[in-house]
């Protein structure tokens, strides 16, 4: 039977490493949603705030529509947006299952 709690240490541990490791790629990608939210908020007319809060939600995919860009450099800056978004996804997640599979290893080396 494994300890969930120890699992649940391990897992933040590893999730806590591995966020160490990448945050020079998170910085860069949550420094680039911002700026381009701030252009964005520039370009459309929209208090800072709007910018980059339409940044974050339309690069995490949440995309509640309430605000929506009317220019044509304003969309291709959404599209980047959205790369910037995805990328940003993909890191987090591959720390998360790169910190779950140690933590499952470790478990199963542990003698019981």
């Amino acid at each position: 039977m494994m300890d969930s709690r120890k699992l649940r240490r391990q897992f933040m541990v590893g999730l806590r490493d591995g966020l160490r490791v990448v945050w020079p790629i998170l910085s860069v990608l949550l420094t680039l949603m911002v700026a381009l939210g701030t252009a964005i908020s520039l370009l459309e007319g929209w208090p800072l705030v709007d910018g980059i809060y339409f940044a974050f939600v339309s690069g995490l995919t949440i995309g509640y529509g309430d605000l929506v860009p009317k220019t044509l450099l304003s969309r291709t800056l959404a599209i980047c947006i959205g790369f910037t978004g995805i990328l940003l996804t993909g890191v987090v997640a591959a720390v998360g299952v790169n910190a779950l599979t140690a933590a499952l290893q470790e478990t199963r080396k542990t003698p019981r």
